[in-house]
């Protein structure tokens, strides 16, 4: 059964070992092993997740549109240079295209997940702390608006875009330091389904343990 599988999986003894090679990632044993319970998930395994869903939604007919950023384009979108330091991310993308736009957040030692969505024109923070995060989404809707120009060679409109609307007590919380990237995991899943975060706490333990599942066969149960 899946547990089995998952357990043996995780006691595999070599981190370097390869386990799933897909979107130009390479998920190793020691990066599956962050999902064990208590770990901190690596930036790999919060990639490799955000692949898979949007793979779902694609192959999906009538799912929501969805895209996922890298880990690593908050980080260069704060550098400094804004707009310039990352206008080469989407080079083959049209953003516009989407319902919903995921951003994850590495901030120091935590993980929260941006969302841009389309339908609504609103860009808010979910994190697991209870942070709203408003200053990023303002950073987000600049980028929008430069990546807009860029692109459509007009102005986006962005006095009729609303940032952080975001009523942070509605949404699932962590209790410790180490789940926040399995929270930003699952706020990505639900949100691309139209489903409400309805998920608690006690079901983290589980979602550790599926996500291992979904990334050795590199597949959304």
């Amino acid at each position: 059964d899946m547990s089995s599988e998952v357990n043996d999986i995780l006691a595999l003894q070599d981190p370097n070992q390869v386990i799933s090679r897909a979107f130009k990632l390479c998920i190793t044993q020691g990066d599956l092993a962050t999902l064990k319970e208590g770990c901190w998930l690596n930036d790999k395994v919060i990639n490799f997740y955000l692949s898979l869903l949007m793979k779902r939604n694609s192959d999906q007919l009538g799912s929501l549109k969805v895209f996922s950023f890298s880990t690593f384009f908050y980080s260069k979108l704060q550098s400094g240079e804004g707009h310039a330091a990352v206008k080469n991310w989407t080079k083959t993308q049209d953003l516009f295209l989407f319902d919903l736009v995921f951003v994850p957040l590495h901030l120091g030692m935590h993980w929260a997940l941006a969302v841009i969505d389309f339908k609504s024109q609103t860009i808010q923070c979910y994190d697991s702390m209870g942070q709203r995060h408003d200053d990023i989404c303002h950073m987000l809707l600049k980028y929008l608006t430069e990546e807009h120009k860029v692109k459509k060679g007009c102005i986006l409109e962005a006095s009729r875009w609303t940032i952080g609307r975001m009523r942070t007590y509605a949404i699932p919380k962590q209790v410790n330091g180490n789940d926040c990237g399995v929270f930003v995991s699952k706020y990505a899943d639900f949100l691309s389904q139209g489903k409400p975060l309805t998920f608690r706490l006690c079901d983290i333990p589980l979602f550790r343990k599926v996500m291992v599942w979904e990334i050795v066969h590199e597949q959304i149960l």
